[in-house]
């Protein structure tokens, strides 16, 4: 079950709130609120320490909250260390000039996919829901069901039980329908989700898996509906391609089979 309110240490509820604002860009204290599942006295109170310390700013006049100047510092601090997002560069590159859409590089952070990384092709229609910074529950994504898909079942039950609460911001997903898209994704050795976001949306995703057999990222691409399937096998293949690159040589055909 997720952790109760009371459960929770300041830390983690102030690391709720920025992940918030991550994903959000900005937010009024209602959506704050309600997205990092506690309660309004406790986020307002949050909100203003941060805002003291420089994590958070607030717009008076709109009565929004957004990251301030202080978080900016420790995202370009944990840039210049991140070498996945520098060794994927290239990866992103190729995959975005061949479909000519949306590629997203993303992390586990959590009961929640993270996007680190994000390049865009030369198709004139973007999925531009997703940028850098922004966050999924487990499963609700293509890119945030191959993160957690090929995780053992009890690890990836009780992220799932952690994530429930999330869940109720996207009508699209629930527990089950998540646990039937693992299924398939299993079987197929990929992740595909059409119109359950955005509608006539899409998107394919692939694991990046490490030296000890677990996936750690996720490379998918975002598109038309339409034309994602239009494309699948060429799609998946290329992606394929790309995350056994990102992956240990040891495991690359642990996941993917050696015939891809």
């Amino acid at each position: 079950m997720p952790a109760r309110e009371s459960s929770l240490s300041a830390v983690q509820k102030a690391c709720r709130i920025l992940g918030v604002l991550a994903d959000t860009g900005r937010a009024r204290l209602t959506e704050i609120s309600v997205r990092a599942t506690l309660n309004k006295v406790t986020t307002l109170r949050i909100l203003e320490v941060l805002a003291r310390e420089g994590y958070v700013e607030r717009d008076e006049r709109n009565k929004t909250y957004r990251l301030g100047d202080q978080s900016l510092v420790l995202a370009s601090a944990a840039r210049t260390r991140d070498d996945l997002r520098a060794r994927a560069r290239t990866s992103l590159v190729r995959l975005a000039a061949l479909s000519e859409d949306t590629v997203l590089l993303s992390v586990r952070q959590g009961c929640e996919s993270v996007c680190i990384d994000r390049e865009t092709g030369a198709f004139p229609i973007r999925a531009a829901y997703l940028d850098v910074g922004s966050r999924r529950p487990v499963g609700v994504g293509a890119g945030a069901l191959a993160v957690f898909a090929w995780l053992p079942d009890d690890e990836l039950r009780a992220l799932l039980d952690e994530a429930t609460p999330k869940l109720a911001v996207y009508p699209g997903f629930s527990v089950d329908s998540i646990l039937d898209d693992v299924a398939a994704a299993r079987s197929n050795g990929y992740t595909i989700l059409v119109n359950r976001v955005v509608e006539r949306m899409g998107a394919i995703g692939v694991p990046v898996i490490g030296l000890d057999g677990r996936p750690f990222a996720a490379l998918s691409i975002a598109a038309l509906s339409d034309r994602l399937v239009a494309r699948e096998q060429e799609l998946v293949a290329a992606l394929q391609r790309e995350a056994r690159q990102l992956a240990d040589p040891r495991v690359r055909g642990a996941v993917f089979g050696d015939g891809h």
